[in-house]
């Protein structure tokens, strides 16, 4: 069932929002050549925490994982696409990661999710990384209210298809709200006009996922959480919660 959220509790989501900007925001200044992805999962944690909140990823455990999430944030670097759990790691010129972040405040969440490169960057990785945050605003320009869920996927996919680049086989967005995870699931391809038809109040979290080599392939590693491309392609991952309003789309994690 999808919830619709009253503009308080839309407001109340945006401060979780903000949260999550912040944290990715700090863990992106700090990322450097040197810098261990533990580094900045403990800074992320200490960040959320020391605003009151909780760790949205940290101890998550659907049914389909062996373990809960060990981590504050998913650190996927290369040809990791997702789930990346922080290690020990440290990072190295030329290095594309993807942070993800979930922050839950005043029992609302929030969910987002950035990639960048480290030092200097290959104009590939450039041009992937604008490719996904293109993609996703493609995606969040079709959240409005009489469209409908066929659409987000369609602009997303249909940029992404275009621009060359693969998309992460079986995975999307999803609705959010008090739960990290709540319906709808949000395709990143679809057919436009078609689908669940969307209202003010609802709150989506979209993400698009790009593979550089267009391959949709993936494989995953024995710590049963990190996704990675099947080639070895590297990948890019962008994601914002999104509150549909009545004038259109409003970005929570910005």
């Amino acid at each position: 069932m999808v919830e619709l959220k009253t503009s308080a509790e839309v407001q109340a989501m945006r401060a979780a929002g903000q949260l999550v900007a912040a944290a990715l925001a700090a863990v992106r200044k700090s990322a450097a050549v040197g810098v261990s992805l533990l580094d900045l999962d403990a800074l992320a944690t200490d960040l959320i925490v020391g605003a009151g909140a909780v760790p949205l990823f940290r101890n998550y455990h659907p049914s389909w994982a062996a373990s809960p999430f060990p981590g504050s944030l998913c650190t996927s670097v290369n040809d990791a696409v997702v789930h990346g759990i922080p290690g020990p790691y440290q990072l190295r010129g030329g290095d594309l990661i993807s942070v993800d972040c979930g922050a839950r405040l005043d029992g609302w969440c929030g969910d987002a999710a950035i990639s960048f490169v480290v030092g200097t960057a290959d104009l590939a990785d450039i041009a992937l990384v604008a490719a996904t945050e293109a993609a996703l605003a493609h995606g969040i320009a079709a959240a409005r209210p009489g469209n409908r869920l066929g659409d987000i996927g369609a602009a997303i996919g249909l940029y992404a298809r275009g621009a060359g680049y693969g998309m992460l086989a079986d995975h999307g967005g999803h609705g959010i709200g008090r739960r990290m995870h709540e319906d709808p699931h949000v395709p990143n391809e679809g057919r436009a006009g078609k689908g669940l038809l969307l209202q003010p109040g609802m709150v989506l979290a979209i993400e698009p996922m790009l593979i550089a080599d267009g391959s949709d392939d993936y494989r995953c590693d024995a710590d049963g959480w990190t996704l990675r491309t099947a080639t070895g392609a590297r990948a890019a991952h962008s994601e914002h919660t999104v509150a549909i309003g009545e004038d259109g789309p409003e970005v929570l994690t910005r």
